[in-house]
């Protein structure tokens, strides 16, 4: 009876375990650690959410550093084939010639130095998710190989006979954009359509500054828990990465929110803390920034809208009359306001919802009834 509950409590303690475990990695890898106020974040957290339940193909299309490995992750861990493996394989941090092998995998004596059998990334993401990388990088032979994995869901390891059946979601990502190396012939046109079935956009860090902040902020608090130490950033240390073009994107935000909390030895980071790029980007713009009421005073005379008060009444009421419904009439100051208050703050929506207080669903709903989003 001891050895029966003993055997009980170890099997009850090994699935906490296994909960617990499951319960990190979707913390860790999930939707809530993909940072982004911005509308366009926006549209790639409803993807994500609308292609997990299935098995369909993705294509994540993206500059390096904006994050598309996180994406294929939080696809992955709010599946259903979270409890699977998630396997990655980088087209161009592989040699040519190990390409065919590595994905796919191969027998012994396949080729010279082919000492024993080896499974691929391929046989390895069985049962779960396996995300291609930079598959702009891929040769000919690979991608045709490629495209009747996808089709059929069986292949045959290099120098092999015996055809392999595997369950497997496809998740690729691209650096380049692929009709262009189509029309060029450097990608085959019936892998691309074959792949191309959901595509989610990651928009560069410089087309969604308004997240600039809500990312170094996220940054600093995980490297401040790393490495045991408190830190916050100054304005100005703010302003100047409000200020960088950020060619690295993401990742480049984060390495210098890492450097800086690793070499500071005050409690504030400073300008000074920062990489010289970024340094000489503030610096460019010493000048300053208007306020947000600045900025909002003169989207509303950008408008017609005037100052606010009794004198932007008058302006507005001069302006030359186009009829419409006394509704649509009363929409067009909310529709202006928004668009002002969105272009102040840079559309960080966040913050734009937090000074307006209104919540971010009702603002992002307001972006959609008046079609803001072309204007950004």
């Amino acid at each position: 009876l001891r050895i029966a509950v003993d055997k009980a409590l170890r099997q009850h303690m090994l699935i906490a375990e296994n909960q617990t475990l499951k319960a990190q990695l979707t913390e860790r890898f999930g939707m809530d650690n993909i940072v982004g106020a911005d509308y366009r974040m926006q549209k790639v957290y409803d993807l994500i959410e609308a292609v997990a339940e299935s098995k369909t193909t993705v294509l994540v299309e993206g500059e390096s550093g904006t994050g598309k490995t996180m994406i294929a992750r939080a696809i992955h861990t709010t599946s259903p084939r979270r409890s699977g493996p998630f396997v990655t394989f980088a087209c161009g941090s592989i040699p040519e010639t190990l390409l065919e092998s590595e994905l796919f995998g191969h027998v012994k004596g396949a080729f010279t130095g082919a000492d024993a059998e080896k499974p691929g990334k391929i046989l390895a993401a069985d049962g779960g998710t396996l995300f291609i990388d930079e598959i702009n990088s891929a040769t000919p032979a690979l991608q045709l190989k490629l495209l009747r994995v996808l089709q059929e869901r069986q292949f045959e390891p290099v120098g092999g006979h015996r055809t392999l059946q595997v369950d497997v979601r496809f998740i690729l990502a691209t650096n380049q954009p692929l009709p262009a190396l189509v029309q060029k012939g450097l990608f085959r046109e019936d892998l691309y359509y074959r792949i191309n079935v959901v595509n989610i956009q990651l928009p560069p860090l410089r087309q969604r500054l308004g997240d600039i902040g809500l990312l170094a902020r996220h940054f600093l608090t995980q490297y401040c828990t790393e490495l045991h130490k408190e830190r916050k950033l100054s304005e100005a240390a703010l302003e100047a990465m409000q200020h960088y073009p950020w060619p690295g994107n993401v990742r480049e935000l984060e390495n210098a929110i890492e450097r800086a909390v690793v070499l500071s030895r005050k409690p504030i980071i400073e300008v000074s803390d920062l990489p010289d790029t970024v340094q000489a980007a503030g610096q460019a713009t010493s000048s300053g920034s208007s306020s947000f009421m600045g900025k909002l005073t003169d989207g509303y005379q950008g408008t017609g809208m005037g100052a606010m008060g009794d004198a932007g009444l008058v302006a507005q009421a001069n302006q030359p009359w186009q009829p419409m419904p006394l509704e649509q009439a009363l929409l067009e100051p909310e529709k202006r306001i928004l668009l002002s208050a969105l272009r102040a703050n840079n559309w960080n929506r966040q913050e734009t919802a937090k000074q307006l207080n209104i919540n971010r669903t009702t603002l992002y709903k307001k972006i959609k009834q008046f079609n803001l989003e072309e204007a950004g």
